[in-house]
């Protein structure tokens, strides 16, 4: 039988890779529900393209264009963020969560409460709330599976039979477009310049993490949560090559590496077909033609934002959320020209410094802390102009 399934978040860059994996199966794959924020003409698209039951855009004011656009295709069109968690609700097999930030939280518990296997690539979920997802998901008996590169690499290497005999967990990271980059050249660096990354095609905000290496902060934090693991059992290496996605070290001082071309339809492919695999189109490794493989140390100095997640993640409770909230305005602030790129460290920095709430308990808790975090966020980006 077909499976059935949702795409939480159809347009990004991962929902898009989804969906070129899904319309390669047709026969083993139905569609339930596709949600998108804004774009209409490609959520309408993807929904006529998979047969989907049922289309929703976030933004309410776009029900109408979206009605429009699927008018004769027997897809079903809804609108705002309620029409969006009713999505994530229904019952289906498996649900990919990849709305980006915390917007994706209330959705993907919606999705975990319905009882589907939930493939998380919406990362911001269990940084800003690891227990009450987690918890959530025991509860309900559901499977996480990451989506995320590096997490899906370790997934694929971790002993979840003996987790006691791993020592160490490694993240790879590219390094982004600033990798060998000295201070004052990060200082007067574009949003263009920013968003180039050099090995993967991602949106505009995940490659701005990438660039300041907040992204890899957040997947160690991440990774706390996904794995039975410590955090002083994570580690970060810059591996230009984005080759080897990520490592799982023994304590017998075997160290197991995950490795493939960077494509993220691997990782969603294992999402999608596990326990099984599916045949991808994706290029084939060839080690000989890549010749050989680096490895270095992060500079912390240089990229003071992984520090600021190392601390967070230390520290527990709710820094994390603060540290994610604060990171999204500290982005979106640079994105448009408000702030430098130096400065999305310090708006970050300053939101951890000014606002140091207890541990939320739940969903709402997460989201108000949330809020208090941008607000204080908001006003250090002031402060810079």
């Amino acid at each position: 039988m077909a499976r059935q399934v949702s795409i939480l978040g159809a347009t990004g860059s991962i929902g898009r890779s989804t969906v070129d994996l899904l319309a390669r199966a047709p026969q083993d794959f139905a569609i339930e529900a596709l949600t998108a924020n804004r774009d209409v003409a490609g959520l309408a698209a993807t929904a006529r393209r998979l047969r989907a039951k049922l289309a929703v855009i976030g933004d309410e004011a776009l029900y109408q264009p979206l009605k429009e656009a699927l008018a004769g295709s027997g897809v079903e069109a809804a609108a705002g963020q309620g029409a969006v968690e009713e999505a994530a609700s229904r019952p289906v097999d498996w649900t990919m969560s990849a709305i980006v930030g915390s917007a994706g939280l209330k959705p993907t518990m919606a999705a975990i409460k319905a009882g589907a296997t939930i493939a998380i690539a919406n990362k911001e979920s269990l940084v800003c709330a690891g227990p009450v997802v987690t918890s959530a998901a025991a509860r309900h008996g559901v499977r996480l599976l990451p989506v995320d590169s590096e997490h899906n690499a370790i997934f694929q290497c971790f002993d979840h039979d003996w987790p006691s005999r791993v020592a160490r967990v490694i993240l790879t990271a590219s390094g982004g477009p600033f990798r060998d980059a000295d201070i004052e050249t990060m200082r007067h660096a574009t949003p263009e310049q920013a968003v180039a990354h050099p090995v993967w095609s991602m949106g505009a905000k995940i490659s701005v993490d990438s660039a300041t290496l907040m992204n890899k902060g957040l997947e160690l934090i991440e990774a706390k949560y996904l794995f039975p693991v410590l955090a002083n059992q994570l580690d970060v290496l810059v591996h230009p090559q984005s080759v080897v996605h990520s490592m799982v070290e023994y304590v017998d001082g075997s160290v197991l590496a995950q490795m493939g071309t960077p494509d993220m339809r691997t990782p969603i492919s294992y999402a999608l077909a596990w326990p099984d695999r599916m045949e991808t189109p994706c290029e084939r490794l060839d080690l000989a033609k890549i010749g050989r493989l680096d490895f270095q140390a992060p500079d912390e100095d240089r990229f003071p934002a992984l520090a600021l997640a190392k601390a967070a993640l230390a520290a527990g409770g709710a820094r994390p959320a603060v540290l994610n909230a604060a990171n999204e305005v500290a982005v979106a602030a640079f994105l448009s020209g408000r702030i430098g790129f130096l400065d999305i460290a310090a708006v970050v920095a300053d939101a951890l410094a000014c606002y140091d709430p207890p541990a939320p308990d739940d969903v709402d808790g997460v989201l108000n802390i949330d809020l208090e975090a941008r607000d204080h966020a908001e006003q250090a980006v002031r402060r810079l102009n």
